[in-house]
């Protein structure tokens, strides 16, 4: 009996390490391969600021994720000036003006209304950060975001259960609406890949 399980367990043990090896290469070409770089319809210049914008949200989201209000008013206010700059530069393609400026509108009030609350439990702060996440999602669907790794996320408890959108640049969540009181309520529910 035990010269019969002595052969089964030889061909287990090969099966695994083959699957265990090619899991291994599969994992090494998907880390090794370079991505795409970020790409929208702006160009190449527009595209990186776009880039800035989105990285000045994240550190606004992160800071309101933290519940530290002091975080939160350097991040909106480097975010409002990144919003300038690229409201200069989409400004110089007559086409897409016409089509961004509402949105770059709406993210510029939205981080000045941030700035002039003066909560430090950030809670207010939360309130126009909801506008502007609404509108940085519509602003990067309209300017075709592609290669950013950008996730939209909904916490359904949100605002006495209206529920409210943020992006992330993970899929863990991390709710900026809650901080550390429900670091994890919420789901991923759209992407910008």
């Amino acid at each position: 009996m035990r010269h019969i399980y002595l052969p089964l367990f030889a061909i287990i043990m090969l099966v695994t390490s083959c699957g265990s090896e090619r899991g291994s290469q599969e994992n090494a070409e998907t880390i090794t391969q370079p991505s795409a770089p970020p790409q929208s319809q702006l160009g190449d210049a527009g595209t990186q600021q776009l880039m800035t914008v989105v990285s000045d949200y994240y550190a606004l989201k992160d800071a309101l994720v933290a519940t530290n209000a002091t975080q939160a008013d350097a991040a909106a206010t480097k975010l409002t000036e990144s919003i300038e700059t690229l409201r200069t530069q989409v400004n110089q393609d007559s086409a897409a003006s016409a089509s961004f400026g509402t949105l770059l509108d709406t993210i510029g009030l939205g981080t000045r209304q941030i700035l002039e609350e003066k909560d430090e439990t950030t809670e207010k702060k939360r309130v126009h950060f909801e506008k502007v996440s609404d509108a940085m999602y519509a602003l990067l669907k309209q300017a075709e975001l592609k290669n950013a790794g950008v996730y939209r996320q909904y916490c359904p408890m949100a605002f006495d259960d209206k529920g409210a959108y943020w992006l992330s640049n993970e899929t863990e969540i991390r709710n900026p609406y809650f901080g550390k009181k429900m670091l994890e309520c919420g789901e991923v529910t759209d992407s910008l890949k």
